[in-house]
């Protein structure tokens, strides 16, 4: 093997570590935060820091559980489209949807387990895709929610401190 092949097992365990290091960072976002400054809207859309672990709790349970595990999204409870996703319930807080985030993620690892990266899902409504495929689409989706969960994060923190003159 050249210096410049990576072995299919190297790829799949750089891939799962990729996504697991956004999935605590998006979650790590919230740390330390109220319940309102988790709910705290600083843009004109619904996104919010909790919506955003909802959104991506949702997104994965669409990659995973759907087009990779095969169980539609009516079938799973979900919303069907994801701007439905951001919206916050009144009894969402931080606990119980980080907890719903942990678990669609520990459900995600199951799904994927004993699949290789070129095997072919089909249960994705826009067409068959490969589990490489899958994997990389969620890596983009969580690395692009990291950075806003970053910006939101700093706003609400600047937020909190005394300004001084």
């Amino acid at each position: 093997m050249s210096s410049f092949e990576v072995p299919l097992d190297g790829e799949r365990v750089q891939l799962e570590a990729f996504i697991e290091e956004h999935r605590g960072a998006i979650q790590a976002a919230l740390d330390g935060l109220t319940e309102e400054q988790a709910r705290r809207r600083l843009v004109p859309s619904a996104t919010t820091l909790l919506g955003l672990l909802k959104h991506v709790t949702w997104m994965q349970r669409v990659w995973f559980e759907e087009c990779v595990g095969g169980t539609s999204r009516a079938e799973l409870g979900l919303v069907p489209n994801p701007d439905e996703s951001f919206r916050l319930a009144d009894d969402d807080t931080v606990a119980s949807v980080t907890a719903a985030h942990r678990e669609a993620c520990a459900t995600a690892r199951k799904v994927v387990a004993d699949r290789p990266l070129d095997v072919v899902v089909t249960g994705h409504r826009t067409g068959p895709r490969t589990l490489r495929w899958v994997y990389l689409q969620v890596l983009r989706e969580l690395a692009q929610h990291c950075g806003h969960a970053d910006i939101l994060r700093e706003q609400i923190l600047a937020d909190s401190v005394p300004q001084t003159s």
